[in-house]
């Protein structure tokens, strides 16, 4: 492979720190955690350290192919029913929960335990090459220099809000810090274009690049946090801090058309993607057509049914007995493609939104010139809107997806994670990697992952031809489609007895991100929904 690297990201300043730490002789985890470090400073409200996530590591010359899972978990002082008697309702999409008070959703109470820079630094340590302060520079640098709202970062900014969550906006605002930072004196956010430096990340970063991880979990970062958890309510402890660790795991692995898919194990979203594949494996897709009517029926078909066993069967694993094998199985899929092939219309239980689609999460890819391949997928979840004034960075809110109501497999407990359809993928072809990929998009990423995968394998796509083509889901009994998908397919689905509800952005439903390995080359792509690029090292 005559190419030195690529780095693949919704954010082109975060690929330039990507590629920087490439040419200075970094390797692919190197970059990867360089990308997300400059990611939390230049998309602060779609990732941060105090966040969440997923980061797959392949490394051909010494074998390792691994995960590191930093799902966030409950704070020790979290109670099941601790907010039984608050309930108002479900968020329609049913990702999340309406309280009084919004105590779930914006503030202190919203937070889980802080856990991604702990896993880039556990990744780095296991596999990068460069020294710590080399690899957090570049995002020093943006903190420090500067850079400028985004289109992209700015519609999320001006997000108003559905289905009784709290705005964008408010989150901006929530903190003294964010609104200095983030809003303009009438408390709006800034426009695109506007110029922002964080000097007060700047300096955290230095601390955390001389002192490493232990400076924000045990030291002087760290007396800051708990500190400003207890003034204002917070549930965040130092115990809590100091007993985090990330998970390293095996890959969860399945396979379609004779390539080997790995993605990732539970709590996070690749038992929903092997699912669909096994289901897809059972129809000749290429026949059918690319979105033709039939196309959308099968493929969604096998999304509803997909999202079925996820709402009853998958959890944390050290809460939830999740039946992998069997959901996992191709028995099992041979018995729903059976279904779907008689016409029979699975049924989602439960309320979902097909309108608005949670933006708040991130990505990124990246190969370098051995082969090695890093994908990571990460998040603030839908952001608490804190910010410890000085410290620069926005907490996680991840404690609006718990439900509230004792006994459920999503129900509140101490040290618990909740289920993401967070899914880092990687497809082999003969045991060599072909595919890097992974989305944002809150419960449409694996849809968007797994349509990716569908274009590049059955359909001969080239990468950036796979991330652009019109997407659709189902994730409740309706089917989603983006706006570039003609009307006369949505009609024959109609007549099909289908509810159909049109996405008026035509580049929706799950933001993919990935490269695909030739022989002689890489083939990266960034999805057109977003600001992002592909950058060559």
């Amino acid at each position: 492979m005559s190419s030195k690297g690529m780095v693949v990201c919704p954010q082109p300043e975060a690929a330039e720190a990507g590629v920087e730490i490439l040419r200075a002789g970094g390797n692919a985890v190197d970059a990867a955690i360089a990308t997300a470090l400059a990611q939390t400073v230049v998309d602060p409200l779609m990732c941060g350290i105090a966040g969440f996530g997923s980061l797959a590591v392949y490394k051909p010359a010494d074998g390792t192919h691994e995960y590191t899972d930093f799902h966030a978990p409950a704070p020790q002082a979290t109670r099941p029913d601790m907010w039984s008697d608050l309930v108002e309702g479900e968020t329609r999409d049913g990702f999340g929960f309406v309280l009084k008070g919004r105590v779930n959703d914006l503030g202190y109470q919203s937070i889980c335990v802080p856990a991604a820079l702990k896993a880039y630094e556990a990744a780095h340590k296991a596999h990068g090459r460069l020294p710590w302060k080399e690899v957090c520079a570049p995002a020093i640098a943006w903190a420090e220099d500067g850079y400028f709202v985004r289109p992209a970062m700015y519609a999320f900014w001006i997000d108003e809000g559905t289905m009784g969550r709290v705005s964008s906006t408010e989150r901006l605002a929530y903190s003294a810090s964010g609104r200095a930072m983030y809003c303009r004196p009438d408390g709006s956010p800034k426009s695109i274009g506007t110029p922002l430096r964080n000097p007060d990340y700047a300096a955290t970063l230095r601390t955390i690049a001389e002192g490493g991880a232990d400076a924000f979990y045990r030291g002087e970062i760290a007396d800051r946090i708990v500190a400003d958890m207890q003034a204002n309510g917070g549930l965040i402890g130092r115990a809590d801090l100091e007993s985090y660790q990330p998970v390293r795991t095996t890959p969860l692995v399945g396979s379609y058309r004779g390539r080997r898919i790995a993605t990732n194990q539970p709590p996070g979203g690749g038992v929903m993607l092997l699912e669909m594949l096994n289901i897809l494996e059972g129809f000749d897709l290429a026949g059918i057509g690319h979105n033709t009517p039939e196309y959308l029926r099968v493929v969604c078909e096998a999304m509803k049914r997909a999202t079925v066993d996820k709402d009853r069967f998958v959890g944390d694993p050290a809460f939830v007995d999740v039946p992998l094998d069997r959901l996992t199985g191709k028995d099992y899929a041979a018995g729903l493609a059976a279904a779907i092939r008689r016409g029979e219309k699975a049924s989602v239980a439960r309320l979902q939104a097909t309108d608005v689609v949670p933006k708040d999460t991130t990505h990124l890819s990246v190969v370098d010139a051995d082969g090695n391949c890093v994908a990571m997928t990460h998040s603030l979840g839908m952001p608490s809107g804190v910010i410890t004034e000085g410290l620069g960075f926005m907490y996680n809110g991840c404690m609006g997806v718990f439900d509230p109501r004792p006994g459920r497999a999503g129900s509140l407990a101490p040290g618990k994670s909740r289920f993401s359809a967070m899914c880092p993928t990687m497809v082999f072809e003969d045991d060599r990697p072909l595919l890097v990929l992974g989305a944002p998009g809150g419960t449409q990423i694996v849809m968007g992952v797994l349509q990716a995968i569908l274009n590049v394998l059955d359909f001969g796509m080239t990468m950036p031809e796979a991330v652009a083509a019109p997407r659709f889901s189902s994730t409740s009994n309706a089917i989603d489609v983006s706006n570039r998908i003609p009307r006369s397919v949505t009609r024959e689905l109609e007549a099909q007895g289908y509810e159909v509800i049109r996405n008026p952005f035509g580049y929706t439903i799950g933001w993919v991100h990935g490269i695909r390995i030739l022989p002689d080359r890489l083939d990266g792509a960034a999805d057109p929904g977003r600001d992002g690029v592909a950058l060559s090292a």
